[in-house]
């Protein structure tokens, strides 16, 4: 068996117990969504934009658990979302930051994060949200120059 091979298989088996994890997750957080009383479109739109984020994203490069995904944020929106994710729109950042947000609250309530690491969530999108939605306009604009261009040949 080559290394590559075994690479793939250990990543992948990483990726299934996180993806099972992440089930767990989930649902606790639309079963205290429902609590709530948010209608069921709400709780749809936050449930999809948590799973993308810690089932697509955290999963993408490497198997990163959720616990960890607070650290990610500023990668995610203000790089990945905006240029992988059609519907990137500055509103769209601030949507998303908001399920995510609200999402990682839940589950500091449930006692699966620390407070500092939410602390820290909240702090990057206070900080980075204007510049995350003002990179989306321009990367979206043909108009403008792209601004992942000195970096990327897109």
């Amino acid at each position: 068996m080559d290394y590559e091979e075994v690479d793939y298989e250990e990543y992948e088996k990483k990726c299934d117990k996180i993806r099972e994890d992440n089930e767990k997750y989930l649902i606790i957080f639309e079963n205290d969504l429902e609590s709530k009383g948010l209608s069921r479109k709400t709780i749809n739109s936050h449930v999809s934009n948590a799973d993308f984020y810690i089932n697509a994203f955290l999963l993408y490069y490497d198997p990163v658990p959720m616990k960890n995904g607070y650290d990610y944020i500023d990668s995610f929106l203000g790089n990945y979302f905006i240029r992988k994710c059609m519907w990137s729109t500055p509103g769209t950042i601030k949507t998303t930051a908001a399920s995510i947000k609200r999402f990682y609250k839940c589950m500091l309530d449930k006692g699966e994060i620390y407070q500092s690491d939410y602390d820290e969530l909240c702090e990057i999108i206070k900080s980075d949200m204007e510049e995350w939605q003002d990179t989306c306009r321009r990367f979206n604009d043909l108009s403008e120059e792209n601004p992942f261009a000195p970096f990327f040949d897109e």
